[in-house]
């Protein structure tokens, strides 16, 4: 059934000229690929035939071609990914599979077919390199030597057999039952720098992926009677005489290529159409007993293509595939091109938002990891902060009626907490992971050096919040605009940090980069409170009112005073911030009873809004009413729980 290398070229050669033919090229597609591959569901296996034609289309020659093997990051417990994995808290789990739930990815030809290079048998030139940290022990990253140099502007083909071992899922690829989904699973070409330097990083526990575009036509050859999604549109599919199927799917424009097969998915359809935006057709491979959420996917994803495609730029593919993983097999919340996983239980009240945030995480990513396609390994944030602000941004519109929920019994049984609303700052930014963890990294390290635990803190929380500050500093359309120049200047393109703080200050008309010397180059610590609250009385009858507010953390941000005075009347002042304190004098007829520091709440990088305010009338009573309604609320929660259990 495996697809022989001439019909391969041919097929590559055929789509080449297609393609040239229908639309002209939204991506450079230079990294387009052809592979036929068969799963051996039993077996756990996978065994292809891979026609990559590449085109250097960089300014600098290259001596050398490298190629990304995921799959052998769980080949044993010695690759760099197991060993990061060690120093985070997910690693029991991880430990504790056996030798059957290990993975790995091995090539048994590679043999240049096209170019000027025809004929070069590369396989006995393979190598494993370690890159970024020296383990010979890790797999992840192979590389050959060419027999000459390939020039700028030049084409090859090359022939590619492999086979894989599917692995229990370590990172949301992989197998368990009959559930089968299929990442990172192929030989990937790394990417060419403009200084002819590969950037292919080994596969590392804290950062994802980075690829160029191209074309992908992948036949997957599965179990009769198994649904199957996959990146792209279907083709083809075609009843084979040993009782399985051939699914051929399409995708011109993306950098990568994910699929899944289960004989449990049950299928739905709808189609997203909004006015200035172009339709969509959305299709949802579902758990059975997860049926009655169909619904709520399609909202959640009608909403984000709604508000992505108007705030930042429309989507282009023209087609979407949602895949709802069975329960914990560790497959949820991932995005690929034109295709993502969300997460769901048989028990989830409506007024449990998890389901619709993960849906519009994941939907957005095809902007930010799908169409501008950062480079995930050295700059994760550009993809996951921004996206995560974006997310937040769509819940708060849509879906800000949520509560928190607790769950019990390993997560399987749900309580809604009434009186806990979902809150875009705490809910959708991370708030309080980012003010535990302000400090652990900074931001313009490349991700893959990241301690283990920060990508939580560092890649999704600090730069939602540093974009949200700037939102409330600059006003939504200003940021809008940002967001929206850069997708549509950068979309295809593979944008650094740079070419984002560029944009905002053209679009801003503002120096902001003392702002992103603190927040990405630097590890700033922002904290204002009001040290002390004031008035004496003068010989005139008025009332010198004294205010002094104190910078404790080292980030500086210019702030607003604001004091009440026991008429009831209120007056504002600026700060610059720079100080480590500042003084605010003035006489008025009347007394100042209280002050606050960034009343707005503009800076929401500030680790502690606790000392924001001061008054000078006691509000004891008040205080201690509040926090025993809210203890009221917990122990009358904690009664109702274990009377449940009774």
């Amino acid at each position: 059934m495996l697809l022989c290398a001439p019909i391969a070229i041919a097929v590559i050669a055929a789509l080449t000229s297609v393609v040239a033919a229908e639309a002209q090229p939204l991506s450079p597609r230079n990294a387009n690929y052809a592979i036929d591959v068969k799963l051996d569901a039993r077996g756990r296996t996978l065994s292809a035939r891979e026609t990559l034609v590449w085109t250097n289309i960089t300014a600098a020659s290259t001596g050398e071609l490298q190629f990304h093997l995921y799959y052998n990051a769980w080949r044993d417990r010695d690759s760099t990914w197991m060993r990061e994995h060690k120093l985070t808290t997910w690693w029991p789990a991880a430990a504790s599979y056996g030798d059957r739930d290990l993975s790995a990815i091995d090539i048994s030809r590679l043999v240049i077919t096209g170019g000027s290079l025809a004929g070069a048998d590369l396989t006995k030139q393979m190598r494993f390199i370690a890159p970024d940290d020296g383990n010979e022990d890790d797999r992840t990253v192979m590389a050959v030597t060419l027999p000459r140099p390939i020039e700028p502007g030049e084409t090859i083909t090359l022939d590619i057999a492999f086979t894989a071992r599917i692995p229990r899922p370590f990172a949301r690829t992989g197998v368990i039952g009959n559930y089968f989904f299929i990442a990172q699973w192929f030989p990937k070409i790394g990417v060419l720098d403009s200084t002819g330097k590969w950037n292919c990083h080994q596969f590392h526990v804290g950062t994802e992926f980075f690829s160029d575009f191209g074309v992908y036509d992948v036949r997957m050859t599965v179990p009769r009677g198994w649904p199957l999604a996959a990146t792209g549109r279907q083709r083809e599919r075609t009843d084979n005489p040993d009782g399985t199927t051939t699914h051929r799917y399409f995708q011109e424009d993306v950098h990568d290529f994910a699929w899944t097969t289960s004989p449990d998915f049950i299928e739905a359809h709808e189609r997203f159409e909004h006015p200035g935006l172009p339709p969509v057709d959305m299709r949802l491979l579902l758990q059975r007993e997860h049926a009655p959420q169909a619904a709520r996917h399609f909202e959640t994803a009608r909403s984000t293509l709604r508000y992505y495609g108007e705030w930042f730029g429309a989507y282009p593919y023209g087609h979407m595939t949602m895949v709802d993983p069975p329960w914990q097999t560790a497959t949820e919340g991932m995005e690929y091109p034109t295709l993502f996983t969300a997460g769901t239980q048989w028990l989830m009240p409506r007024e449990d938002t998890y389901l619709e945030d993960g849906i519009v995480h994941e939907t957005g990513h095809q902007w930010w990891y799908g169409i501008v396609a950062t480079n995930e390994f050295e700059d994760a944030w550009m993809d996951e902060g921004i996206n995560q602000y974006a997310n937040a941004r769509v819940m708060a519109e849509d879906f800000g009626e949520g509560r928190e929920v607790l769950r019990f019994f390993g997560g399987f049984v749900p309580w809604v907490l009434d009186d806990v609303r979902w809150d875009r700052l705490v809910a959708g930014e991370y708030l309080f992971d980012y003010r535990g963890s302000a400090t652990v990294d900074i931001p313009a390290t490349p991700s893959f050096r990241y301690w283990p635990r920060t990508s939580g803190p560092i890649t999704y929380a600090k730069p939602a919040l540093w974009l949200h500050t700037l939102e409330r500093a600059l006003g939504w359309p200003a940021m809008q605009q940002i967001l929206s120049t850069f997708f549509d200047r950068w979309k295809f393109k593979h944008p650094k940090p740079g070419d984002l703080f560029q944009i905002a200050n053209e679009v801003s008309g503002r120096d902001l980069m003392p702002f992103f010397d603190q927040v990405y180059r630097g590890s700033a610590v922002f904290d204002y409170g009001v040290d002390s609250v004031s008035s004496t009385d003068t010989v005139d009858e008025t009332f010198s009112n004294d205010i002094v507010i104190r910078r404790h953390g080292d980030g500086i941000f210019p702030v607003t005073i604001l004091a009440t005075l026991a008429n009831g009347e209120q007056r504002r002042f600026t700060w610059d911030g720079v100080g480590r304190w500042h003084r605010v004098t003035f006489e008025h007829a009347s007394r100042v009873v209280s002050a606050q520091v960034d009343p707005d709440q503009v800076l929401v990088l500030d680790t502690n809004f606790t000392n924001n305010s001061f008054t000078t009338e006691p509000a004891s009573g008040r205080a201690a009413t509040k926090w025993a309604a809210a203890w009221m609320v917990w122990l009358q929660d904690q009664l109702l729980t274990w009377s449940f259990l009774i």
